[in-house]
Parts: structure tokens; sequence; C-alpha cells
């Protein structure tokens, strides 16, 4: 029987991901050759303990976890969006945690960011020099290499192929054919260029794409296999004949603050989650989470950061650093309530990192 929820929100590891059932027949991915899923246990070591900490103590609300869910079974990005501090970015962490989808690859998007610098970037002029200093060498004649005396025609072995210049990024890595998901965070869609949201549409619809320069060099190898470096890694990956498709659709999460509008053509495509300024149950869970249960004053902080929410924007972290300092710092009453003003200005539209 299919597993529902997958994604259940209790921050508790499991390998639930494998009963994820089959994909829609317009959602099917056959990518190859299969590569191996990522070492969960290293998710750990490739994360800063920031991340670690949001992903263990993320609290999931009903609807996140439906969405979420929702997400996996019909393999669709989530849009994720909200003001700042409900943890939009938070949520691909502790999904990846929960099911063992190792390391999260990250975009962070900017107003130049380019489809092409998500799928990979290449540098030509490294490429140059390197061939350069090869043919520079003694005894070295073009299309072969110095094998002690004798003349081997294998092909070049000093790194001056272009696999050796080319680099995949986030999106690109999270499109290889893996045996499971990776997960993708798309951070902060919204600041894109107008062009990206449509740019993405093609290659999340068919989970695949094509690395020209790759796809050129094939045709002088007999395999055309290319080993190049995956995002977030030193390994080498192998891509055939420059075309990448995917196996297991990635979890993709896109963030947004709700800056802009996107097209209906990109909004159809993905399932859209909205984050709302929790409630003082919720703020509760929260605090105990990161902090632990909260004493009386702790209380009062969140009676006075929800209705100040009211009037403007706030993030959680400006409560959780106001009820951190006020356990640790040791000052009276009068002292830690100015301080908690301090803490907690408005942030009006300026967008800020989500740390929980």
């Amino acid at each position: 029987m299919p597993l529902w929820p997958v994604y259940t929100g209790t921050n508790e590891p499991h390998d639930g991901i494998t009963e994820l059932p089959a994909p829609p027949p317009w959602r099917d991915f056959d990518g190859g050759p299969v590569l191996p899923a990522p070492d969960a246990a290293a998710d750990t070591a490739a994360h800063s303990p920031d991340r670690t900490h949001r992903a263990e103590t993320y609290q999931a609300t009903e609807e996140t976890v439906e969405l979420v869910n929702a997400a996996l079974y019909l393999r669709r990005p989530l849009l994720v969006t909200g003001p700042p501090g409900t943890g939009k970015s938070s949520l691909v962490y502790a999904v990846a945690r929960e099911l063992g989808l190792g390391p999260v690859l990250r975009w962070n998007i900017t107003s130049r960011s380019t489809l092409h610098d998500g799928l990979y970037q290449y540098d030509p002029l490294s490429r140059l020099y390197a061939a350069r200093q090869e043919a520079a060498r003694p005894g070295r004649t073009d299309g072969t290499r110095d094998t002690g005396g004798r003349q081997d025609t294998a092909g070049p072995v000093d790194g001056s192929g272009i696999e050796h210049h080319l680099r995949l990024g986030p999106l690109g890595t999270a499109l290889l054919p893996y045996a499971r998901p990776r997960a993708l965070l798309i951070d902060e869609i919204d600041k894109s260029d107008l062009d990206l949201p449509n740019d993405l549409l093609n290659v999340l619809e068919e989970g695949q794409y094509e690395i020209p320069e790759l796809v050129r060099a094939s045709r002088l190898t007999p395999d055309g296999v290319a080993e190049v470096l995956a995002d977030g890694t030193d390994e080498r990956v192998p891509v055939v004949r420059g075309r990448v498709r995917c196996r297991a659709f990635p979890f993709v999460v896109l963030t947004s603050n709700g800056e802009r509008e996107f097209p209906p053509a990109f909004l159809r495509r993905c399932v859209t989650l909205h984050l709302r300024q929790p409630d003082d149950r919720h703020l509760a869970e929260i605090v105990r989470a990161h902090l632990g249960e909260p004493d009386a004053y702790a209380r009062t902080l969140i009676d006075r950061f929800l209705s100040r929410s009211g009037a403007g924007d706030l993030a959680t972290d400006q409560l959780l650093n106001a009820i951190y300092l006020a356990r640790s710092a040791g000052l009276d009453a009068g002292s830690l309530d100015r301080l908690a003003e301090q803490l907690m200005p408005y942030l009006g539209q300026s967008a800020q990192s989500d740390v929980f």
C-alpha cells in the first residue's frame, strides 16, 4: 500500500521515500546511468550547524505536511510563499533530513541569475590556458602524450578536455539520474529577472537538459561519456553524450517573499504553499523546539510579538533572539523590555533570511 504521508513533519528520519508510489504517467522519467543515492549521513557534514539545527527543529503545520506530500507524489516543484521569517527556506532542510535525501543543493537567486547558472558553469579560458601549458611541455606533440620514449595516441590526459573545466550547478546536479530524489532549494525566485521563471518551465517539465559543449565533444570519443564535477562535491559523475535526464524527479522548493507575480504557466506547474505568521500555539512550539519550555517572560514576549505583528512585518527569529537574551543576559525586567523592543523592529519590505 502507498504510504501517506511520506513526509510526516515529525523530524524523525525514516526511509519512507522508498515507498513513494509510481509517478503519474506524464511525470515518469527514465534517465541513466542510475547514480547511487547520496549518503544521508553526509548531510550533517555538508551543512553548517545553523542549517542542521533548523532542519532538526522545524515545526511543520498540517497544511505544510499535506502540500509537501502532494509535491512528492506528483513530482512537481513546491512554490513556498510568505512573509520573511516564516521558515520558507528551512522547510527543504527538514524534508531532506527526515526522508534521507542527502545534502540540500542550494541556488540563491539574484537579479542577474540565469538558467545557465543553475545548470552548469564552463570556463573556456581555463581550458585554453591548460591546453597551452600542455603544448609547451618538452616531448609533447599534438594529440599524443609522452610515454617514456614511445608515442601513444590514446588522447590527452592533461586536464585540457572540456569536462575538466565544467561543473554542474545546483539545478543541473539535482536533475542527474539519482536512484532517489535530491533536494533542491531555489531561494527567493521573486528576485530574479522576469525571464527566469519562464526559462525554468521546460527544464522542470521535461526533467532534462543538454550541455552543448559536451554534446559536440562526445562525437570525438567512442562511448561519448564525460566525467564532470557535481555541485557541492569533489566527485565526478558520468554524463552521456552531453545529455542529462533525471530518474527520480528532485524535491524542488522555490521560495518567494511575494514581491512579484509569476506567469500562469509557471504557477500551473507548481504546487503552491503559502506560509502565514504562526499563532500563539505554533509560536510556543517553535520556542520549545529551539530553547526549551517557554517560561512566564517568554510567554509575555510571545503575546507582545503577536500584538505587534498585526501592525507590520516581524520575523520569528526576532522573537527567538529576544527570548534567548532574556534567559542568558541576566538583565533586570526594565532593561529586558527595552532590549526586546529594539530586537523586534518592523521589517517593512526588506528581505530577511529564515533561521528556523
